[in-house]
């Protein structure tokens, strides 16, 4: 599968660097519904997903550096994690980080910046996982739907999301900064689909 914000500068300043630096590397699922989700859908492996602190930016680093072509730096983390409402959630397998995720919290949604799984512990469910404690947060009464953007070429990732429920629902255009590249923003939004959906779809047998 082929993801925060400065200090001093104005609203639109952060938000526009926010969102430009934001990647993925490549049936209603409600809170409850994961729950009662039986584990072997849940996690291909048995992981621990918690806060994001200081001592894992190492491995976080280690997987960021892997996972991308223009990595963030330490300080670009470090910059993101200070802000209020940007959050790193991590996965944990054998007492080392696999998978780490950056989002922002806003009014009525989540916004994913940052996501990546380490490369050798791919396709394992580590990724659906991190996606699936990311809706459980999600309520009809506040934050209702997720939203991130994914370079037009990786593939993998867009299949990756529609696998989840997430939907297309417009193009960024050159919207990284590292090249003139379009992004398509996805969106998931609590009550779109059957919940069915992810228990009958080929990605269970095939977790990322």
């Amino acid at each position: 599968m082929s993801s925060g914000t400065v200090d001093g500068r104005d609203a639109r300043s952060r938000a526009a660097w926010s969102t430009r630096r934001s990647r993925i590397y490549s049936g209603t699922l409600t809170a409850s519904d994961i729950r009662r989700l039986p584990q072997r859908f849940r996690d291909g492996i048995d992981i621990h997903i918690r806060w994001m602190i200081r001592r894992d930016m190492p491995e976080v680093l280690e997987i960021e550096q892997q996972a991308f072509e223009f990595p963030w730096s330490e300080d670009d983390f470090l910059r993101c994690l200070r802000q209020r409402n940007c959050i790193g959630m991590v996965a944990e397998f054998e007492e080392r980080v696999v998978g780490f995720m950056i989002y922002e919290l806003h009014k009525t949604r989540l916004h994913v910046l940052n996501f990546a799984v380490r490369r050798d512990i791919r396709r394992r469910g580590v990724g659906s996982s991190m996606i699936q404690k990311l809706v459980s947060k999600l309520s009809q009464q506040r934050r209702n739907r997720i939203l991130l953007e994914v370079r037009e070429t990786n593939l993998p990732a867009q299949l990756f999301f529609r696998r989840l429920n997430f939907r297309a629902v417009s193009i960024m255009r050159e919207f990284w900064m590292d090249s003139e590249e379009d992004a398509i923003v996805m969106q998931y939004t609590l009550g779109d689909c059957d919940f069915t959906t992810l228990l009958t779809s080929a990605d269970i047998k095939t977790q990322k």
